[in-house]
């Protein structure tokens, strides 16, 4: 069983050697100078850059990185100026007094013959660099959990497990013997003996009506996709929040990420981001995530109805038993596809002042070199625009419901992490999911990993019941 404090969860973070640093003397000795670092020093500067990254969507520089680690220093300098005699070496010196020889620029140095960033790319973290921070961002995660209460065994295998649970069914012709409950079996077969002829003798002749086996708990295949929104209102924070909302769900989704290639390999775990319109997110796009501001166009709106078209496309490729959509918003929807002419000229006899929103070919170009979004135009060119403060607008609520009713009928699920406190978005997701029979909750940013973990593992499992007779 895979634990958050064992060892194995830092395998990551270990030096492999300098064997390839041989060839260059600087990166020798940059090499040689961190090797007193202790282990969970490199796991708080690790961390420490994944936060800023999140934080920092348009980019954590060099100069920026080096104060972080130059702070870091020092608090660990300070806190080995306060080590017990009883951690002093015979010879009278702290066992980690070779780190007064490091600097933020030998550990830059380190950070990456190791691997973990690229200084000279745009986006700094690697693809080891990507997973390590998540693996220590999802371990802090989990510390929230009791042990063993989500049951996780680490995996490079694909593959699915049952458990049996106390409840039990009868058994019926074809089902495995191994999970037979033969208590309640044998007491089914006392009681039927004792009705037929007073008594019981033995040895107790069964018969297959006696007979029953314990449920089972199924971890099924999932495919499941997470629809970010990067309306401009998710850059703040909430009431009493250190953290942005964007910067909550972003984390909160890199873990999850790391949670799936970790232990869920079978399930396909998919990301997108919407505003106006929506865009596919790469998982090692997470960090850099930005939300969508006025001078993107139009596309700070939020449309609901481009998260679902989108994920649908997606899950239509997928063979997975369950198929879920999940909305992360703080905000009602204030933008809808209009998916003709005549319907637009309905909205106009009834709204003659309406604004419609065609995305501009240079801004999409524009996002694509500078931020590698490439938004989905094929779900629907034309939006209908119209932001109500503190209400829904009718027309756009009634395009989101059919939406939403469309997927459900597709049998794909639809549930809703709500992170404001907004009682009109509170108000407008509950009628929609009541109406899809989906799920909705309110939630803390800050509660959002949590949350997020919790409710994928419930997801996977379902109860294996005796058929309809």
């Amino acid at each position: 069983m895979w634990q958050p404090n064992d060892a194995k969860a830092y395998e990551y973070y270990e030096s492999k050697g300098s064997s390839n640093s041989s060839s260059n003397n600087s990166n020798s000795s940059n090499s040689n100078n961190t090797q007193g670092i202790p282990r969970e020093l490199m796991n708080r500067i690790l961390l420490a850059i994944g936060n800023e990254i999140l934080k920092n969507s348009d980019g954590t520089s060099i100069d920026e990185l080096k104060k972080i680690l130059e702070k870091m220093i020092v608090e660990e300098m300070a806190r080995m100026g306060n080590v017990s005699s009883s951690k002093m070496s015979p010879d009278g010196k702290g066992k980690d007094d070779d780190m007064s020889s490091i600097s933020s620029k030998t550990l830059l140095a380190y950070l990456e013959e190791e691997g973990y960033i690229n200084r000279g790319s745009r986006r700094m973290l690697t693809g080891k660099g990507f997973m390590s921070i998540g693996m220590l961002m999802l371990k802090d995660v989990l510390k929230a959990f009791k042990s063993n209460t989500l049951g996780m065994h680490e995996t490079s295998k694909s593959g699915y497990g049952t458990t049996m649970l106390e409840s039990s069914k009868r058994y019926e012709q074809g089902d495995d013997l191994k999970y037979l409950n033969v208590p309640k079996s044998m007491l089914n077969a006392v009681e039927r003996i004792m009705m037929e002829k007073g008594s019981v003798e033995l040895p107790i002749e069964f018969k297959v009506e006696d007979l029953e086996q314990y449920e089972l708990l199924n971890e099924v295949k999932m495919a499941v996709v997470y629809c970010i929104d990067l309306s401009s209102t998710m850059r703040y924070s909430s009431l009493n929040d250190e953290v942005s909302r964007i910067e909550a769900a972003k984390k909160a989704l890199w873990c999850l990420y790391i949670l799936n290639r970790k232990f869920f390999q079978s399930d396909s775990i998919h990301l997108l981001g919407f505003g106006a319109l929506a865009t596919r997110i790469m998982p090692q796009d997470i960090p850099y995530l930005k939300t969508f501001e006025p001078g993107h166009d139009f596309l700070h709106y939020t449309n609901y109805q481009a998260a679902f078209r989108l994920a649908v496309k997606i899950l239509n490729k997928e063979d997975a038993t369950n198929k879920r959509i999940v909305l992360i918003t703080d905000g009602q929807p204030s933008a809808c596809f209009v998916d003709s002419d005549a319907e637009k000229e309905r909205i106009l006899n009834a709204r003659p002042y309406s604004h419609f929103y065609k995305p501009d070919k240079i801004m999409l170009d524009a996002l694509k070199d500078e931020q590698g979004i490439r938004v989905d135009t094929t779900s629907g060119s034309l939006v209908y625009l119209c932001y109500r403060y503190r209400q829904v607008d009718p027309y756009v609520a009634a395009k989101t419901i059919l939406e939403a009713k469309r997927c459900k009928r597709l049998g794909i699920d639809v549930d809703t992490l709500m992170v404001s406190e907004e009682d009109v978005l509170l108000k407008f997701v509950n009628d929609m999911e009541r109406i899809v029979k989906g799920r909705s909750y309110y939630i803390n940013p800050s509660d959002l990993g949590r949350v997020l973990i919790t409710d994928y593992i419930r997801n996977k499992r379902q109860v294996v019941r005796a058929s309809s007779r």
